[in-house]
């Protein structure tokens, strides 16, 4: 509970001191657009500056790898809800280089839970239930490949309104430097 005490203390403080003006801002995006991006905290403060986007100009999904891995999964709910709810009309796809995501197995993710007391029988159970623990604990071959499966995912999905452009970008999680995979003129297949 240290790190909460922590959190809580800082916490009273920014509200008595009125810290959070500087970010008020409505739920609207300002720049119309939703950022799918990976959770990697090398990320948190540099994506943003990195594309110039300031507290309220985006949407912002975090998910392992940038993994949009359900087309009728949270991640996907969330895009929907922001273009027909908050008018957003632009995804940006960004994964990064150095990306644990693309060394990730299910053997290893699978050891790691049984050491942590998961047991053999909670494995079975979901293995017996259909959930194919092998693919859904697996990353990607490479970062570039995991943001062009999830670009395709949100391309394809029924529900994605013809107007949405959706790009695809790495950014190297040292410098901020950006790369353009997919720019948002490829047909819906």
């Amino acid at each position: 509970m240290a790190m909460l005490d922590q959190i809580l203390s800082f916490n009273k403080q920014f509200v008595a001191s009125k810290a959070y003006e500087s970010f008020l801002t409505d739920r609207f995006p300002d720049k119309k657009i939703v950022i799918v991006t990976c959770m990697d905290t090398r990320l948190t403060e540099l994506l943003p500056k990195a594309m110039n986007l300031k507290n309220g100009d985006a949407k912002f999904i975090k998910i392992a790898g940038a993994v949009v891995a359900a087309p009728f999964g949270s991640v996907m709910r969330s895009i929907l809800v922001a273009i027909y709810s908050l008018g957003a009309t632009e995804i940006y796809v960004v994964g990064h280089h150095d990306c644990t995501m693309s060394s990730m197995g299910h053997e290893a993710m699978l050891k790691q839970a049984r050491a942590a007391g998961i047991g053999e029988d909670v494995i079975r159970t979901l293995d017996h239930a259909g959930i194919d623990l092998e693919s859904w604990l697996t990353g990607f071959a490479s970062p570039a490949a995991g943001v062009h499966a999830s670009v395709r995912m949100i391309r394809n999905h029924p529900l994605l309104p013809k107007h949405i452009v959706i790009h695809g970008l790495l950014i190297h999680p040292d410098t901020g430097q950006l790369e353009v995979l997919s720019n948002g003129d490829e047909s819906r297949a």
